[in-house]
């Protein structure tokens, strides 16, 4: 890596690609082939590019990755890690403290939030927001203009580690376009968030939840439909 005069102590590995109007923060890395579109800002002391290291017992992928790819007026927040092999569309945000791992797919106008942590082979659709301390499990599918809570957990695992045939059934939760998911919740592997769901704070959800319907309670329990006027393409 190389010293660069773009940002106080900026490294600079072999092949980085940088964009008009860039700003880097402070004491930022940016690893290998790296590609970093117009206006994006990079605050202090983010990494950018990092290559993953797997357990041996690790069901992540193994292989070639892509570089990293930050869409145009992207910002990637004080002290987040992105890794190589993400991908990140146009004005996304990736909060303070946060982690995109490799094979990360964001949409237009991604946020995710101070502190969550999106693991590896996960998509996540335009419009979608994901507030702090949140925890976006691998091989997960989130759709546009999803909302997610802060502190929600997702699970992929239902051996939790054990036994050899959890690699061949290992998924995460699957969420609609449009789905609300409450403060606290537990989804648990493999399930489906109908579009325009709505899961109250604190639920666990042991199951697939039907399109817009309210869910709540432990195990959740559908208790009503989701109001007209809330819905996405409400008039």
């Amino acid at each position: 890596m190389k010293r660069s005069d773009r940002g106080h102590d900026l490294l600079l590995g072999d092949g980085v690609r940088v964009g008009a109007d860039v700003t880097f923060g402070a004491n930022v890395v940016v690893h290998d082939d790296t590609v970093i579109g117009d206006g994006c800002f990079i605050q202090d002391n983010t990494v950018l590019g990092k290559v993953p290291s797997l357990s041996p017992a690790s069901t992540a992928k193994r292989g070639e990755l892509p570089p990293l790819r930050l869409g145009a007026g992207t910002v990637v927040c004080t002290g987040a890690v992105v890794y190589r092999g993400a991908e990140s569309g146009p004005r996304c945000i990736i909060g303070d403290l946060a982690s995109v791992r490799e094979r990360c797919r964001l949409g237009e106008r991604v946020v995710i939030g101070r502190g969550t942590c999106v693991e590896n082979d996960t998509s996540i659709g335009d419009f979608t927001k994901i507030q702090s301390n949140a925890y976006i499990t691998a091989y997960m599918e989130i759709a546009d203009h999803v909302f997610i809570a802060p502190c929600v957990q997702t699970t992929n695992d239902n051996f939790m580690g054990r036994t050899e045939r959890r690699h061949g059934l290992i998924k995460g939760p699957t969420i609609r376009r449009g789905a609300r998911v409450g403060g606290g919740v537990v989804l648990c592997p493999g399930i489906e968030i109908g579009e325009e769901a709505f899961i109250a704070a604190g639920a666990v959800v042991t199951r697939d939840v039907p399109a817009k319907k309210v869910v709540m309670g432990v195990p959740a329990r559908v208790v009503r439909d989701v109001p007209a006027e809330e819905l996405l393409d409400a008039e």
